[in-house]
């Protein structure tokens, strides 16, 4: 196994950088399908004969689980290098699909909740931050650029997901295509099957195809100089467990966890949200459920544009700015939603789809907001320490959100008012996180790695 070593992962000279991307994208493309669970969500509901809640842990666990071993595993991706942890990543996350499609086929749901939940989640976290410090350091002059084109893939991943699943669901068992069919669990079952050797296949290409740039390579014509022109940037390195020491980390911990929590408001109620919005007073919506699923894939779209786009954006404004916008001007968006969002649906639509871009821009931009800030030295575990943001984010927004619309009447009787306190609470998230992204500043010297004294100087006593 000695291939899976950083060692025999360096690039040779003339390497293209342009074959990172893909390589990173084949991963995040892959772990993207947590996203696209709502699939067989009421297959599952109906297989185990249990309520939505007790599906719905199984994404949650999960997604915790994204956090914790990304924080937990972060170093050790650092240090052995991004092809051992992608196959590290595809191990767990195609084991999680064998696992949990037993706990199908077995009737267990307790191994549902470790297969795909715990083991797999582990798999997310892991082959989520897998390529980010090695984009970052292919890509010294445009980070923001280079980690956006690979974490938009964990965005668009349901849109292959989605309409896959849906296919292989129709062909394992015909009579879910029918109207109203709902697939039975031994296709569920079979699709984890599927889905586990697909993915185990596709991730294994991105982790044969990963390269490690050569010690002291730099872009032909690279400025160091002109990268650091921003304020943010250090030249020098601080290690994870300083990191977590400075201000700097817990403010950018706060700033995500904020925005992150404001698109899952958005996201997790995405289908009845439209219908309710347009609530005809005898009950029935002028949202249709279809065109409520064509709404929760354009947002899809969003989540995955933003964090290309935006995150691009930012190497040239810089990432301070980038979140200025992505809280402020979404707290501007999140008001005109609550009073005047069900105005029409083009407005709706279109509000709905910046927030959402502003959510996937914040996944994006981020792990070059650390570099900013920290370094190269260590910014992938630095990156599966914030994460932790995410996975309290993953449990806070659905809780306010369910909360507050339980307390206001019956699941699909609402209408547009009742959301208006959910979508204010979202509002002064994004205001803390705005503040808390104004309060960030370089961070101090105390903090900085030594700088290794170059052959032949001497230092000064």
């Amino acid at each position: 196994m000695a291939w899976l070593d950083r060692a025999n992962t360096v690039a040779h000279p003339g390497f293209n950088r342009w074959l990172i991307p893909p390589a990173a994208l084949a991963v995040h493309l892959c772990i993207g399908q947590a996203y696209a669970t709502s699939v067989y969500k009421t297959a599952l509901v109906k297989h185990f004969g249990v309520g939505l809640t007790e599906i719905g842990v199984v994404f949650s666990v999960a997604i915790v689980m994204l956090g914790l071993s990304a924080a937990v595993m972060g170093t050790w991706v650092d240090r052995n290098g991004p092809r051992k942890a992608m196959f590290v990543a595809a191990l767990f996350w195609a084991g999680g699909f064998l696992i949990g499609s037993l706990g199908i086929f077995s009737h267990q749901l307790w191994l549902l909740y470790l297969g795909y939940g715990v083991i797999g989640g582990i798999g997310l976290g892991i082959g989520y931050i897998s390529p980010v410090s090695t984009l970052i350091k292919w890509f010294p002059d445009r980070p923001g650029l280079a980690t956006g084109m690979a974490i938009m893939g964990f965005g668009g991943g349901a849109l292959i997901a989605s309409p896959l699943s849906t296919a292989l669901l129709a062909a394992y068992d015909p009579a879910s295509s029918a109207p109203g069919g709902v697939a039975s669990g031994e296709a569920v079952g079979k699709l984890f099957l599927t889905l586990a050797v697909v993915y185990f296949a596709y991730m294994l290409f991105g982790a044969f195809t990963i390269k490690v740039p050569p010690s002291g390579w730099a872009p032909a014509g690279f400025d160091p100089a002109a990268v650091r022109a921003h304020a943010l940037i250090t030249k020098s390195n601080v290690t994870a467990a300083n990191a977590i020491k400075t201000p700097q980390f817990w403010l950018l911990w706060t700033v995500l966890f904020c925005n992150v929590t404001a698109g899952i408001g958005i996201l997790e109620q995405a289908a009845p949200m439209i219908q309710d919005f347009f609530r005809r007073p005898g009950g029935s919506s002028l949202v249709t459920a279809s065109v409520a699923g064509g709404f929760v894939g354009l947002l899809s779209a969003a989540n995955m544009a933003g964090r290309f786009a935006w995150s691009a954006t930012s190497d040239g404004i810089g990432r301070k700015r980038t979140y200025m916008g992505y809280l402020g001007i979404g707290a501007v968006l999140y008001v005109l939603l609550a009073f005047t969002g069900s105005s029409t649906t083009a407005l709706f639509v279109v509000v709905a789809f910046v927030i959402i871009s502003f959510y996937g821009g914040g996944f994006a931009t981020v792990p070059a907001y650390l570099r900013d800030l920290f370094g190269t030295l260590e910014v992938g575990a630095i990156h599966g320490r914030l994460l932790t943001a995410w996975s309290a984010a993953g449990v806070v927004g659905p809780l306010i959100v369910n909360a507050v619309l339980d307390a206001q009447g019956t699941p699909g009787k609402l209408t547009a008012g009742a959301y208006q306190p959910a979508l204010l609470v979202m509002v002064g998230l994004l205001g803390i996180g705005f503040i808390a992204n104004l309060l960030i500043k370089p961070v101090d010297g105390k903090h900085h790695e030594p700088t290794p004294v170059a052959a032949g100087a001497t230092r000064e006593n």
